[in-house]
């Protein structure tokens, strides 16, 4: 409609100008030129704020047994929902292309093959892709090409092709990938493997695997850098981040953080990183220069989420725990403000022009959206229920870096265990008593049970915890 809108101005201003000029005399050239010019600056100007204006956020629900796979359509403008799209399954990480044209949305229900595909253009449901057992994780690539989703039951990855929407490869990693991030200049993929502890290096001009690199103990999370020369791997049982050049493909360093790291990410300056602890209720600030942890703060309880503002001077912290976001000043790392939200908050993502920042809180089926210049809620938007996730279409989340980064929900090699490891570990891990359960299993990847908006890479959004809570959701259903 908006093209169409766009269109109609175009014309309207356009042929009367021109055709008044091609009837005028010499006289009244002049003036004429002078009112052209005037309408073109007005075209550009109508054209400038069509383009930067309501942009949609979409937040994934995993509904009910009647009713289940909702996405709920947010106009960011109005803070309104316009519309649903009935997607079915159990809709978790989500991934927006470039353009902001189309989200990848992973279906993580049991047994599912499905990746959905969403034009933002129309709010429909464009495709559904078929790739392999349990899908898990995605992250796009920059130039909008591909998109990459892990496959938990097939220890495989499928690559899309953006322009046909099929699988174009798939290709054999380690066993359990779960997180995926793409480099900035689209020449690598690392996947990181929870239960073999690696991490895979993929090219994505050949789909070939170039190297798999040892990294701690049961890799959750990843992110690359800016300038794409650092690849962090967030190791939760080990409380640790290994740091991989990606020119050589090692390790480099590995820096010690607090209890049961799991959200992270990178500052678009690439100097620092921000890394959630669930257990010690803390975030661990890296300096990207010394690979060394310069401050912990204190936030709320069991922090998941963490995303940064597009000018990199705050960072929200999504605290499960305590419904709850704290938002750090990243020049003193001290915290500014407490916004409590919703009944645990998962999902998160902050628009381009850092003016809000929208929580999705699985509890309480709504999302809270916070004004950044008051860091107050001024809106909360009633979704559908169980909201796991959030992503911002027409434009990708405020950090495109963490949006390819973010792992998704859970998945197994064996239908069996999963039943019985739902219960003992996925709800414990909704809790997000992470650390605690992840202790209680033998880390020699002998258990098939698994354990974050959002989703910034902004990136965008989308994170760990959502897609936990959405496999808990799953399970409850499929108890039902």
């Amino acid at each position: 409609m908006k093209s169409k809108t766009i269109s109609t101005i175009l014309i309207d201003i356009f042929s009367i100008p021109l055709l008044f000029v091609g009837m005028s005399n010499k006289t009244h050239r002049g003036n004429t030129l002078i009112r052209v010019l005037g309408m073109m600056s007005i075209v550009i100007l109508i054209l400038v704020d069509i383009v930067g204006a309501r942009p949609f956020a979409y937040v994934m629900s995993t509904g009910n047994y009647s009713n289940s796979g909702i996405v709920s359509v947010i106009d960011t403008e109005t803070n309104s929902v316009t519309t649903t799209i009935a997607l079915g399954g159990y809709p978790c990480e989500v991934v927006a292309t470039p353009d902001g044209t189309k989200l990848y949305v992973v279906d993580s229900g049991l047994l599912s093959t499905n990746v959905f595909v969403i034009d933002t253009a129309t709010n429909k449901l464009d495709a559904t892709v078929n790739v392999d057992g349990y899908p898990v994780g995605v992250g796009v690539h920059p130039a909008g090409t591909k998109v990459y989703v892990t496959n938990r039951g097939s220890n495989t990855v499928s690559v899309i092709g953006t322009a046909t929407n099929s699988v174009v490869a798939t290709l054999n990693v380690e066993v359990d990938p779960w997180a995926v991030v793409v480099t900035p200049d689209g020449t690598k993929t690392y996947v990181v493997n929870r239960r073999s502890n690696t991490t895979s290096v993929i090219d994505t001009a050949t789909h070939n695997i170039i190297t798999t690199v040892n990294v701690g103990n049961f890799p959750i999370e990843v992110t690359v850098t800016p300038d794409g020369t650092k690849v962090y791997v967030i190791n939760t049982r080990s409380n640790n981040v290994s740091v991989i050049d990606t020119a050589t493909n090692n390790v480099t360093n590995s820096i010690s953080v607090g209890s049961s790291p799991f959200g992270v990410a990178v500052t678009p300056d690439g100097t620092k990183i921000y890394v959630a602890n669930q257990e010690d209720n803390s975030v661990s600030v890296i300096d990207t220069l010394k690979y060394t942890v310069t401050t912990t703060i204190s936030v709320g309880v069991h922090p998941s989420e963490v995303v940064i503002s597009p000018d990199g001077t705050k960072v929200y912290v999504v605290n499960w725990g305590d419904d709850s976001v704290s938002v750090i000043n990243t020049a003193t790392n001290n915290v500014i403000n407490t916004i409590p939200v919703g009944i645990h908050p998962t999902g998160i993502a902050v628009t381009p022009d850092g003016t809000k920042v929208f929580v999705v809180n699985y509890d309480s089926n709504n999302v809270s959206v916070i004004d950044t210049a008051t860091n107050n809620v001024i809106a909360t938007i009633k979704v559908e229920n169980n909201p796991v996730e959030i992503a911002l279409g027409h434009f990708i989340d405020s950090n495109i870096t963490d949006q390819s980064t973010r792992a998704t929900s859970n998945a197994t090699e064996d239908t069996g265990a999963e039943e019985t490891n739902f219960s003992s570990e996925e709800i414990n891990a909704v809790e997000l008593n992470m650390s605690k359960n992840n202790n209680s299993e033998s880390d020699n990847g002998s258990s098939s049970g698994g354990n974050e908006s959002s989703k910034n890479n902004s990136t965008p959004g989308f994170g760990l915890l959502g897609s936990l809570t959405c496999l808990y959701g799953g399970w409850k259903l499929r108890k039902k």
